[in-house]
């Protein structure tokens, strides 16, 4: 009796927490505290050392716990150079990787800042085994500060892919997978144990390609040599007081004493960047700015369980919406379409393509914003575009497919459980059991993918106005960084984000001096969306979310999270895929 009253009461106990309690503190979240408080002699503070996603949350639960997104930072950080009440930037800087891409964007920024007389101070407590990113993306400021008795650890630059061969070769798992062509690696990663020739060398050239740049970034920056910034990179690591006598970093000392300089400087206080809340309107040029990151993929892109809230999903529906809404705007000058995506599935990206087309029918411009990575898919439904802006160090390209399917048939007979199956119909009815493909059903698959890759190869020769021949020769799944592209013409031109948008104020036919005003998607949540968001996702189990955190421990959170992408992806719907599987940065 006593443990079933206990029961009971732990129950209640659970049920007044999450219907009453949360939902409280999620209303009073929301309810109004008086505004953003009043900028005066300001000094934005941006922390780097957490993740962030690209683009702003575009369903409700993840909009509710998401932080300001990549995006929002780059405009704010653009609108902070010509706002007279801020006196600069204070950076705390990321120990590890941050992506050399998104090191580019915001260097460019900081730039921008310092060019209207504005300082930028950062603080790092160290560079820990990691590639330039980290400190690529703070070179250009006044003055960095470095924490004593931390290593400065900027050797190079690696790209590590998870070959998964291996551990199916154990499991008795055959890849049944189709490719086009020979650099289309992400077949490899579940047939090989590790890289082809033609995958290395793509990989190789790509990381030669972003740590030349790199280089010669933080070589101006830090007013030294390219040749002497290489040759003291790479014979890192430093301590702090060597880094300092290297001319690496400024001054050393602590995160309060670094943030409380920049206050001095500036005769003001720090203010967090998510409570800036600058004007973006005013201009004659209006000018949407949309996108999509994460695996494209059919649908509206919710959550479909509690390890996937938060994750962003380039989703068709959703994305072509908004695409097609911006159509029939007729207040919209021009179209900033932002991708960060590796790909996903084919029919997706064509349905995002077609949405695309449909702008430029309206007469809007439309010009591409690459973000960290626009490969595969992520360059399929950019490939129209009137216009396409890459940072140098974007990962695009990858312009080829795959298909198949995991037989499993003989490793699930290891553990007594023998697949059987009857049906009627043509023989590529089976094509998806659990057995190996027949020679027919392999055949077809070959067939559909090549049309898949026809098709794919003839919008880009169409949308960047190339030989269709010439297309064939440089796509065949190859990766290129954004410099590279630009100079196949896969690219118009490299920049950031505030380039793109300036190429569509001066597509759509107006000058600098008419203004901007900008439009953006963000999703304001109610309390009652959060509530019934999270009363879905209530029955979901935590078994996943164990899983994950475990893999995690063992071998790292990107690694992990490399892994359950590759193995979900080709878990989903048959299909074509136009997908480049996760590269993680070092």
């Amino acid at each position: 009796m006593r443990t079933f009253l206990l029961s009971f009461l732990g129950g209640l106990a659970a049920l007044v927490v999450f219907f009453v309690l949360i939902p409280l503190v999620l209303i009073m979240s929301f309810l109004p505290s008086g505004g953003p408080p009043p900028v005066r002699n300001a000094v934005l503070e941006l922390d780097l050392r957490h993740e962030q996603p690209d683009q702003p949350a575009a369903d409700a639960i993840s909009a509710a716990f998401s932080s300001t997104s990549f995006v929002e930072v780059l405009l704010r950080l653009n609108a902070a150079a010509e706002d007279p009440d801020v006196k600069g930037v204070f950076i705390r800087s990321a120990e590890m990787d941050l992506g050399s891409s998104r090191a580019e964007e915001l260097r460019a920024a900081f730039l921008r800042i310092k060019a209207k007389g504005k300082f930028i101070i950062a603080h790092t407590q160290g560079f820990l085994a990691s590639g330039p990113s980290a400190y690529r993306a703070i070179s250009a400021a006044d003055e960095i500060w470095m924490q004593p008795g931390t290593s400065f650890e900027t050797p190079g630059i690696r790209f590590e892919t998870m070959f998964l061969g291996g551990a199916m070769e154990k499991l008795k798992i055959t890849p049944e997978i189709e490719q086009f062509y020979e650099f289309k690696n992400a077949a490899d990663t579940y047939k090989r144990e590790g890289y082809t020739e033609a995958h290395a060398r793509a990989m190789t050239e790509l990381a030669t390609s972003v740590w030349t740049h790199s280089i010669a970034d933080i070589a101006a920056d830090r007013k030294l040599a390219p040749d002497a910034t290489r040759a003291l990179l790479e014979a890192s690591p430093y301590q702090a007081d060597q880094a300092m006598a290297l001319k690496l970093v400024d001054k050393l000392g602590y995160p309060e004493e670094a943030a409380r300089a920049a206050e001095d400087r500036a005769q003001g206080k720090l203010m967090n960047i998510a409570d800036y809340a600058p004007h973006f309107g005013g201009g004659k040029a209006v000018i949407a700015i949309v996108g999509g990151e994460g695996d494209i993929v059919t649908g509206a892109g919710a959550p479909s369980s509690i390890t996937s809230i938060g994750t962003p999903m380039f989703a068709s529906d959703r994305v072509a919406a908004d695409l097609l809404a911006i159509a029939e705007d007729k207040d919209i000058n021009a179209v900033v379409f932002r991708v960060d995506s590796g790909g996903g599935s084919a029919t997706a990206s064509d349905q995002i393509w077609a949405a695309v087309k449909k702008v430029q029918a309206s007469g809007k411009k439309v010009v591409v914003s690459m973000g960290s990575m626009a490969a595969s898919g992520g360059y399929y439904v950019a490939a129209s575009a009137d216009s396409i802006v890459a940072n140098r160090s974007t990962i695009t390209g990858s312009i080829g497919v795959f298909g198949g399917k995991f037989a499993i048939a003989d490793g699930l007979r290891n553990f007594g459980i023998n697949p059987a199956s009857v049906g009627v119909g043509g023989e590529f009815a089976g094509a998806y059991s659990t057995e190996k493909f027949t020679p027919v059903q392999r055949e077809k698959l070959h067939a559909s993918l090549q049309a898949t890759y026809d098709r794919f190869t003839s919008l880009v020769a169409e949308g960047r106005k190339l030989p269709l021949q010439k297309v064939q020769e440089i796509a065949r799944g190859r990766v290129w960084s954004g410099e590279d592209a630009q100079r196949l013409g896969l690219v118009n031109k490299t920049g950031d984000l505030i380039t793109a948008i300036e190429e569509a104020r001066t597509l759509a036919g107006f000058k600098p001096e008419d203004g901007i005003n900008l439009r953006m998607n963000i999703h304001h949540t109610t309390p009652f969306e959060v509530i019934t968001s999270m009363m879905t996702q209530a029955n979901a189990g935590g078994s996943d979310v164990k899983a994950l955190n475990t893999l995690a421990n063992l071998v790292g959170k990107d690694r992990a999270a490399a892994l359950a992408q590759q193995f979900q992806q080709l878990g989903q719907q048959p299909g074509a895929k136009a997908w480049l599987p996760p590269v993680i940065e070092r």
